[in-house]
């Protein structure tokens, strides 16, 4: 950051400042984007999936009433 600024000091051209501050965009989006991996590919790919219950073919039969 400080040389963000010391570029801005010394009257750096526009498109070296413009530059600079998209490196440090990028490297603070990449720094967030390796902390959240982790935990997106966890909720995505480690999931648990459900047992299916077993389909029976067989009707129910219905108990005779006395």
């Amino acid at each position: 950051m400080e040389e963000l600024v010391d570029l801005i000091a010394t009257d750096a051209s526009a498109s070296d400042v413009s530059n600079k501050i998209k490196d440090a965009l990028m490297a603070k989006a990449a720094t967030r984007i390796d902390t959240l991996r982790p935990n997106v590919a966890s909720s995505v790919f480690d999931a648990e999936t459900p047992e299916e219950e077993e389909v029976s073919d067989e009707q129910p039969t219905e108990q005779e009433s006395e």
